[in-house]
């Protein structure tokens, strides 16, 4: 599946989660995805706990975050002496 058709499983929406990016028609947020991965959880455990979304809609998310990432510019914090 190519990027863009990835990235047209996320969708933001005011009325959904205040606008914050989900999975397109949940209210499963990219972040709280991103936070079950950052914490151990497998795709297979999630997928099994959400049985709503597939493989897809992680690889999603994943490649979501990379684009925000990337699109954004990251200036080191000064070091107090």
């Amino acid at each position: 599946m190519q990027d863009e058709q990835l990235l047209q499983r996320i969708e933001t929406n005011p009325d959904i989660l205040v606008g914050k990016p989900v999975i397109r028609g949940t209210r499963l947020s990219v972040q709280f995805i991103l936070n079950l991965l950052g914490h151990g959880e497998s795709i297979e455990s999630i997928l099994q706990e959400y049985d709503y979304i597939n493989r897809e809609d992680i690889q999603a998310c994943l490649l979501f975050a990379n684009r925000v990432l990337d699109d954004n510019i990251f200036m080191p914090l000064a070091k107090s002496a």
